[in-house]
């Protein structure tokens, strides 16, 4: 017979994770790492979430597509690869998810000029202040051969 405190805690576990899945997706590992801080046994939490992705509570597919989909209009295809490679994702799936939220969203230099203006706006006015525009799109993702070209489109001017 099993003991009923650890009925209580797998129903607590469960009711935990249900409550995290309402208020947003996450993908399988992060929300192993959020439960491991309730639950110190790795093959409880690993049956439970075997459980909610039968049910279709918890889909890495979902979070991936989700998670590109919301990144798409302010960082580059970098950064949103890095940030769903964090999560130990499939392969198949950050490939996927990616192509299809980058294809929805525009190009690359059409986001990378949307990006641009909003932050910045105007053309810089010294070499010092199109350095720090460049550090800032490449920190946000988006490749210097796109901010070449951005610049190259006249979305950007040269310096004088």
């Amino acid at each position: 017979m099993t003991d009923p405190s650890d009925t209580r805690g797998q129903r607590s576990l469960k009711s935990r994770a249900i409550a995290a899945l309402a208020r947003r997706d996450y993908s399988r590992a992060e929300l192993a790492r959020k439960l491991a801080t309730h639950e110190p046994d790795e093959q409880a939490i690993a049956g439970l979430l075997d459980e909610l992705t039968q049910k279709g509570f918890l889909s890495d597919e979902r979070f991936a597509q989700a998670t590109a989909r919301r990144l798409a209009a302010r960082y580059g295809r970098a950064r949103i690869e890095q940030t769903l490679g964090q999560h130990q994702l499939d392969r198949s799936l950050v490939d996927q998810a990616l192509d299809h939220a980058l294809a929805e969203s525009g190009s690359e230099l059409q986001r990378a000029h949307a990006v641009w203006l909003k932050r910045f706006g105007q053309a810089p006015t010294s070499l010092s202040e199109k350095a720090r525009q460049f550090r800032f799109l490449v920190s946000r993702g988006f490749s210097p051969d796109t901010l070449r070209r951005l610049e190259a489109a006249g979305f950007m001017p040269p310096d004088e």
